[in-house]
């Protein structure tokens, strides 16, 4: 028989000779992630799985939708100015931090300002526009922009936007992450490292009646076929990242539903092209790096390494996405083509290293890509190389070309300046295109999707042209859980949201 959903009595003991009687069972959600989090401070996370648990414990100003629309928050609405330069948030009056404290205008200034000084803050790149803050009145709280820049908002709907205690984040500094006191509708009771962490639910959170859970325990847990053994004994009723290749045999079994989403996100090979590493063929000509493209049959990859679980891709945002420029759809493999791009390139073969994190999966697909683009002269060497080492090679400009993906955000700009414009933080491949970031900055002061999204299809000419990324693919987000859990909703940003989800 299938395990339900645990529960945990708690037990009250009576005065003198009374016997103990049971109170009301409170509800527990298992949660398994792929890693435990780094911190559970919104300035200074920087790991995927530390945004399921913020979800949870830290409020933003807004949020997504299913359909990764900006949706209100703790900022009920807003509007920006007409050059895109100040941005005014209206806050809801009824919202408090877990110590009580409010959640008003001058507590949005102080994460702000926050997020943008403090010395070890990850957030500062992603709202680095932002030249001063206003408080209009207790609800009232308006931005200003060093330049136009609509994408702040979508920054916003992520760990820039969460919101702490401006009481605690004085009295523990640095050491906010031990004891983290927030806003959202769950608060911190503990973390165990390489454990669990819990949170207990929030009573006194504005919208708590959406929130069925009475405690939330999450367990990092790096193996998926060790998250779905732990699935199907009971131990978990919940996990994110199934893998593709469990996808069917768990749809099938009648005791779990499977949930998966195309995510905003993307992997691709970066080369580098302005770093001391770059390669003078691969790194300094563009045609290599259209031969490499056209190498790749990007359907063999999704068959073979995510059983047809993944989107296949070659822009920075899925197929599926507005964004998405059908003027530049994805390529077959053509060989010949490749051929005659290494030919016009002037050259015959090419060496390659390529820094490939140590996953099986990401393994596997350069495996196939070096078979591959090996048939057109393009010889491949992969070097496993552990993920934050790989980046840190990366961000030195020492390496050739590496297999690396970004979760992606909701706003275009997001998914493509962090990482491609002229001298960002991000950009792994030294690339510099001043035309494009012209455009990239005339798209950041445009409000109207479509306006931008014309901009939009001259940058991807571009990136289409110069390659300094060739995009492969888009991960689904894939979620498995207990049958008996009711009303989970899988949202493209890959993040577990509990609003409305219940157990039978």
């Amino acid at each position: 028989m299938k395990t339900p959903i645990h529960l945990a009595l708690l037990a009250s003991l009576a005065l003198g000779a009374m016997a103990a009687s049971p109170a009301a069972a409170q509800s527990v959600l298992n949660i398994g992630l792929q890693d435990d989090p780094d911190t559970l401070d919104p300035a200074t996370n920087w790991s995927f799985v530390g945004r399921h648990v913020l979800q949870s414990l830290c409020d933003k100003i807004v949020d997504i939708d299913e359909q990764g629309q900006i949706a209100p928050k703790l900022a009920t609405s807003w509007e920006w100015n007409d050059d895109s330069t100040a941005l005014t948030l209206h806050l809801r009056d009824d919202a408090v931090f877990h110590d009580g404290t409010p959640i008003n205008a001058e507590a949005i200034k102080y994460n702000l300002e926050r997020n943008l000084n403090m010395p070890t803050s990850r957030r500062k790149s992603e709202i680095s526009a932002i030249s001063s803050i206003d408080v209009v009145d207790g609800t009232t709280v308006t931005i200003n922009l060093s330049a136009p820049s609509v994408p702040l908002l979508a920054a916003l709907s992520d760990r820039a936007g969460m919101v702490i205690s401006p009481k605690a984040g004085e009295e523990l500094g640095e050491n906010f992450t031990n004891a983290p006191v927030c806003s959202g509708p769950y608060k911190f009771v503990e973390h165990v490292a390489q454990d669990r962490i819990v949170l207990e639910k929030f009573d006194d959170y504005y919208d708590a009646d959406s929130y069925s859970f009475d405690e939330l325990i999450f367990r990092g847990m790096p193996d998926s076929n060790v998250r779905l053994l732990n699935l199907r004994s009971g131990q978990l009723d919940l996990m994110e990242r199934l893998a593709a290749t469990d996808v069917a045999a768990t749809e099938a079994d009648a005791d779990f539903s499977v949930l998966p989403v195309v995510g905003l996100g993307y992997y691709g090979v970066t080369f580098d092209i302005g770093g001391e590493g770059a390669n003078l063929d691969a790194g300094k000509k563009a045609l290599v790096r259209q031969a490499f493209s056209l190498a790749i049959d990007r359907d063999a990859l999704n068959q073979v390494v995510f059983e047809g679980q993944a989107a296949t891709g070659n822009q920075p945002f899925p197929p599926q996405s507005f964004w998405y420029d059908q003027e530049f759809p994805v390529p077959a493999r053509d060989v010949e083509a490749a051929k005659a791009k290494m030919a016009e390139a002037g050259v015959e073969s090419v060496d390659l290293e390529v820094l490939v994190p140590t996953d099986a999966e990401r393994q596997q697909v350069m495996q196939l890509v070096q078979a591959m683009v090996g048939e057109i002269g393009i010889n491949v060497s992969i070097k496993p190389t552990e993920l934050m080492t790989l980046l840190d090679i990366a961000r030195q400009g020492k390496f050739e070309a590496h297999l690396v993906g970004w979760s992606g955000r909701v706003d275009p700009d997001l998914n493509i300046t962090p990482m491609l414009s002229c001298g960002a933080a991000g950009n792994d491949a030294h690339y510099c295109n001043e035309d494009m970031d012209k455009l990239l900055a005339e798209a950041r002061a445009l409000k109207d999707p479509d306006a931008r999204k014309e901009i939009y299809s001259e940058v991807i000419s571009i990136l289409q042209e110069d390659l300094p990324i060739v995009y492969l693919y888009h991960s689904k987000w894939i979620f498995a859980m207990d049958s008996d859990v009711q009303g989970f909703k899988a949202y493209p940003d890959g993040i577990i949201r509990l609003t409305g989800v219940t157990a039978e």
